[in-house]
């Protein structure tokens, strides 16, 4: 557990679901994620495995104790290069409060001194304004564009539709600069 002047980041609990449930059943959510609205028995579904793995934590706003958003942070392969990747989605009700840039600025601290993180990546579309900003808020700086990199979703003839994409870093050696 990690904690903020506003916020805890902790791991998942099976309980969070219907605050999961708040944000992921909105269809602006997807605009730049893979996926669709989810449903309460999916997000009761989803809580209970994110409470086993290691990958997405939850984050609590303290005032009143509710998960607001979540982090998605995984160790990268291969493991002995100490990367990790960053990803986030917040209700949009907290969304433009500094919540999510408090919450994963503490995470990406806390992996530098405490896992030993060399490097942290994260990912976003350019046309994500809002999700670019926040990493480069967080000291980030983006290292490369990658045009036709994914898609999420396709056409009404079945074709992809492809998406460009921002590839952002900050290493460990940064954090003091």
């Amino acid at each position: 557990m990690i904690e903020t002047d506003r916020l805890i980041i902790r791991k998942f609990q099976p309980g969070d679901w219907n605050d999961l449930y708040d944000y992921l059943s909105l269809e602006e959510i997807y605009t730049f994620e893979p996926g669709h609205p989810i449903t309460q028995e999916e997000a009761k579904e989803m809580a209970a495995n994110r409470s086993y793995g290691n990958a997405f934590f939850a984050v609590a706003q303290k005032e009143m104790n509710k998960m607001i958003g979540h982090l998605y942070f995984s160790h990268v392969e291969p493991l002995a290069f100490m990367t990790w990747e960053l990803g986030f989605i917040f209700n949009p009700s907290y969304q433009n409060k500094g919540f999510c840039t408090e919450a994963a600025k503490s995470l990406m601290e806390h992996a530098f001194v405490h896992w030993n993180a060399h490097r942290i990546t994260a990912y976003c579309n350019p046309n994500n304004v809002a999700s670019w900003k926040v990493l480069e808020k967080l000291g980030m700086k983006r290292e490369g564009y990658f045009e036709k990199k994914a898609f999420f979703r396709r056409d009404e003839n079945n074709r992809p539709i492809w998406h460009d994409c921002y590839a952002y870093g900050k290493l460990r050696d940064d954090v003091s600069k």
